[in-house]
């Protein structure tokens, strides 16, 4: 099946090799040297010397989105990410990447919250200059497979054809057909970005809008070599899960990461204000997904686009049919109704259809996290309401809406594509 993947992806790529790309932008010198700082003094430099450069300022919203991960990289590496003896290990080609740092700093749970912190202000700073992009005419043609990151900040900047050319059971030409892959993004595409933005951005709000002090204490030892915590016991004689069976001696292990789940199943709001701001950017997040497609639609040309309209192509040679649009800014028009508390979640317990879940209440009023009690249904008693469900929970409306891309999985996947 995975080979199946490969061949696919390889098809793919030769697809689009024999395209010419346009003339490179100045921020693919620094991406493909994966020279991401100095990439961003350069942009920052250019924009100063022709404020209206939106190309300029596209590629500065690029470099800033990849550093972004390059610096949560670093700090994880920096705090002892035990990339060696809890997860599984690596294959030995991608190995010397993801080395566990030998000589770790102590993570506290401050030290953690702050990781997370840093890493929705950058996505926030990203964000904010691609704000700024008004030329709706605005190219940026980059070789995607040849972009590097430093993945732990550890100056050792890799890149997705690198990776292709190390993976076993995959042919020689892969490599050089990924090399050969150019993506022209457009203004569309800084939408598509702004929405992933705004919904990582908000995913870092939920995380640091709970209590997870206990939690950390008592598992946190799990995913770091060292780490603050009342229980030092936990710190003696780890094994890694690679290493674990089900034996007695195996015991402390499992029952660590049983009591770690449990704590993630009660977590305590600890600073209300971040609910409200990870609704905004979910808000935020979905206005993008649908300017994007103002853009798309309008598009009369067909130049290496990563999301073609029905009329293009695309550089993937994925077709994108009309029904497909249609169905996604249908599902996306009550995702935003949902989320203005317009129309309402059925509620899955009691009579159905006399009540729904007003989930912008749930981010507006919130309280102790417990997917159980959601589950059960108890959770959601403060934020029941009588009043407009929302129709995605019509199964003749949903079968519409996945039928449209070819079934629900096929859905979700496009969901992850389309942004």
């Amino acid at each position: 099946m995975r080979r199946k993947l490969y061949c696919l992806v390889i098809l793919a790529l030769a697809f689009t090799a024999s395209r010419a790309p346009a003339a490179a932008p100045l921020a693919e010198k620094y991406l493909l040297d994966g020279k991401l700082a100095e990439g961003a003094k350069a942009l920052q430099g250019r924009l100063k010397e022709d404020p209206k450069d939106d190309q300029a300022r596209f590629g500065l919203g690029v470099v800033q989105f990849l550093q972004s991960f390059e610096h949560l990289g670093g700090s994880l590496h920096k705090y002892g990410l035990r990339t060696e003896k809890s997860f599984l290990r690596a294959p030995p080609q991608v190995k010397e990447f993801l080395a566990q740092n030998p000589n770790p700093e102590t993570l506290t749970y401050k030290a953690a919250r702050q990781v997370v912190q840093t890493w929705i202000d950058d996505l926030v700073k990203a964000e904010a200059t691609l704000a700024e992009v008004k030329d709706a005419e605005v190219k940026m043609p980059l070789h995607v497979a040849l972009i590097k990151i430093d993945p732990f900040g550890q100056d050792k900047p890799i890149s997705a054809a690198f990776l292709l050319g190390r993976l076993e059971g995959l042919p020689p030409e892969a490599r050089k057909q990924a090399e050969k892959l150019v993506v022209g993004f457009d203004r569309g595409d800084v939408s598509w970005l702004r929405g992933y933005l705004h919904f990582l951005a908000a995913f870092g709000e939920l995380l640091l809008a709970v209590d997870g002090q206990e939690a950390f204490e008592c598992g946190a030892h799990l995913l770091f070599e060292k780490v603050e915590t009342p229980h030092t016991f936990l710190l003696e004689n780890r094994r890694g899960f690679d290493e674990a069976g089900f034996g007695w001696a195996d015991h402390p292990l499992w029952s660590d990461v049983v009591s770690f789940i449990h704590q993630m199943t009660r977590l305590p709001i600890k600073e209300p204000a971040r609910t409200k701001a990870a609704l905004e950017h979910l808000e935020a997040g979905v206005a993008q997904a649908k300017e994007m497609w103002k853009y798309i639609l309008a598009e009369t040309d067909d130049d290496n686009e990563w999301i073609p309209n029905p009329k293009q192509t695309g550089v993937i040679g994925v077709k994108v049919t009309q029904e497909m649009v249609d169905s996604w800014l249908e599902a996306l028009d009550e995702a935003e109704l949902i989320l203005k508390g317009q129309k309402l979640i059925p509620f899955w317990r009691g009579k159905e259809g006399e009540r729904g879940v007003n989930l912008r209440r749930v981010f507006t009023e919130p309280r102790t996290f417990d997917p159980i009690e959601w589950v059960q249904g108890t959770a959601a008693t403060p934020y029941l309401e009588k009043g407009p469900l929302t129709k995605l929970a019509d199964p003749r409306v949903g079968g519409r809406l996945t039928n449209a891309f070819g079934g629900p999985f096929q859905f979700i996947g496009f969901g992850f594509w389309f942004n």
